[in-house]
């Protein structure tokens, strides 16, 4: 195991507030303080949800991604499943089998973790869990999720692992969290799907967030 990794830190905190209370996620401000820096500093952010994604990878070692419109870059991108932790109760894995279900009318058997990340630190308190999930079968037609609005144009489609991370390299496959699962499964595939965390593995940086009050915890 390597020894780098991401300390865990709340900075003492000297005023905070919710500058604008947004539909999905809210603009909090707040000021605080380190011991390196000379006087408080302020900053505002996007207090998030948190949110999971799914690299569906099948028996012949492909993965299911699916394209979409996203209004703030303008674009039709090629991303994988994924959704908000915006419903009460629920946890991790819970919440990638749902957004599976919802997104890609697929049910998963084995469920595993290939990776975490802060989408962007400097300007949002989301944490982001990517699962692996393999034993894929379909939903029957009569049971699966009405879609709307975006995901209304949802366009699916299975590649080979290697065609995708050439994608990523040749700069075609923008999307970061599309591309971290991409790299991550193709080489969870070389290791022969061996050492992954279980799908339910604690997910500490997430618990930090909820615990310092910076995510939006959901609503209803």
């Amino acid at each position: 195991m390597t020894e780098l990794h991401d300390e865990l830190e709340a900075a003492p905190v000297v005023e905070s507030r919710i500058a604008y209370p947004g539909v999905i996620w809210d603009i909090r401000s707040e000021t605080f303080t380190l011991p390196e820096a000379p006087r408080p500093m302020r900053r505002e952010f996007t207090a998030h949800t948190s949110a999971v994604a799914i690299a569906a990878v099948d028996s012949q070692d492909r993965i299911l991604l699916i394209r979409q419109y996203r209004h703030p870059v303008l674009a039709r991108e090629w991303e994988i499943p994924a959704g908000l932790l915006d419903q009460a109760g629920e946890s991790g894995q819970p919440a990638a089998a749902r957004e599976l279900y919802e997104e890609a009318d697929l049910r998963a058997a084995e469920w595993s973790v290939l990776a975490d990340q802060y989408t962007t630190p400097g300007s949002s308190s989301e944490v982001l869990r990517i699962f692996l999930a393999r034993g894929l079968s379909a939903v029957p037609r009569a049971q699966q999720h009405a879609r709307e609005d975006e995901e209304l144009g949802i366009e699916k489609r299975w590649v080979d692992l290697s065609e995708a991370a050439a994608a990523v390299s040749a700069g075609g496959i923008l999307n970061a969290t599309c591309q971290l699962a991409v790299l991550h499964a193709e080489r969870a595939r070389a290791a022969g799907w061996a050492g992954l965390r279980p799908g339910d593995a604690p997910w500490p940086s997430l618990e930090h967030i909820r615990a310092a009050g910076h995510a939006r915890l959901p609503r209803g």
